[in-house]
C-alpha cells in the first residue's frame, strides 16, 4: 500500500495538472488494516456506541464487512455524534464523533488525498499536515525571529472555519486533481454537515 501511495505522490510531484483515476479501488482490506493501525484506539465512540476496543474484538469481520460495502459501493457515512467540550473562556466547542467505520474510511481517503496534495504545500505550512506540528512551527518562528530580524508576528484564528466551509467549492477543488467518480462521491458523502 505504501508503494501505491508513493507512486501517487511521485506522479503528483512530476505532473501537477494530472487528474487521478482509480483511487477508490485502493480502499481494499489491506488498506483498511493499515488505516486501523493509524487510528487513536482511545477515541470516543460515535453515534452507534461502538468503542474502539469493541470494534477490535471483531476486527477481521468488521474490516471484511466494511471492505465489502466499499467494494460494492454500499458504504454511506453515518450521522455524527455531537458533543460539546468546555473551553478556557467558559464557552463550549462543538466536537463531532464519527463511528469507527467512518474513521477508517476517513483515514484511508485522507492518506490518498495527502499523497496527491502534500507536494503542493510550502515547507513553512504546518497546519493539519503529516509529520508537522505546532512545536515545529514555533521552533521555525523562533529561528526566523532570532536570525532574520522580523519585527512583528500576526496570529489569525478563523472562527467556525469548518462550520462555514463551502463544500461545493471544496468539491470543485477535488475535481481539479481527481477524475474518479466513486472517490468524489465518497468524499462528498463524508463532507455532509454534522
Amino acid at each position: 500500500m505504501i508503494t501505491e501511495l508513493n507512486a501517487i505522490t511521485f506522479k503528483s510531484q512530476r505532473h501537477p495538472k494530472h487528474r487521478f483515476q482509480n483511487l477508490y479501488g485502493l480502499l481494499r482490506e489491506d488498506f483498511l488494516y493499515q488505516s486501523w493501525g493509524q487510528l487513536n484506539k482511545q477515541a470516543a465512540a460515535g453515534i452507534d456506541g461502538i468503542t474502539m476496543p469493541a470494534y477490535q474484538q471483531q476486527l477481521v469481520g468488521n474490516i471484511t464487512r466494511l471492505s465489502d460495502a466499499l467494494k460494492h459501493k454500499r458504504f454511506r457515512a453515518n450521522d455524527i455524534k455531537r458533543v460539546f467540550i468546555p473551553k478556557a473562556n467558559g464557552k463550549q466547542r462543538p466536537l463531532g464523533l464519527p463511528t469507527v467505520d467512518d474513521k477508517l474510511v476517513q483515514q484511508g481517503v485522507s492518506q490518498i488525498l495527502q499523497s496527491i496534495w502534500e507536494a503542493d504545500f510550502l515547507p513553512n505550512s504546518y497546519g493539519y499536515r503529516p509529520n508537522k506540528s505546532a512545536h515545529q512551527a514555533l521552533h521555525s518562528l523562533a529561528l526566523n525571529l532570532q536570525f532574520k530580524g522580523y519585527g512583528y508576528i500576526v496570529e489569525a484564528d478563523i472562527k467556525g472555519f469548518f462550520n462555514n466551509l463551502d463544500r461545493n467549492w471544496l468539491m470543485k477543488m477535488l475535481k481539479q486533481r481527481i477524475d474518479d467518480k466513486a472517490m468524489l462521491s465518497l468524499s462528498a458523502n463524508g463532507l455532509k454537515p454534522a
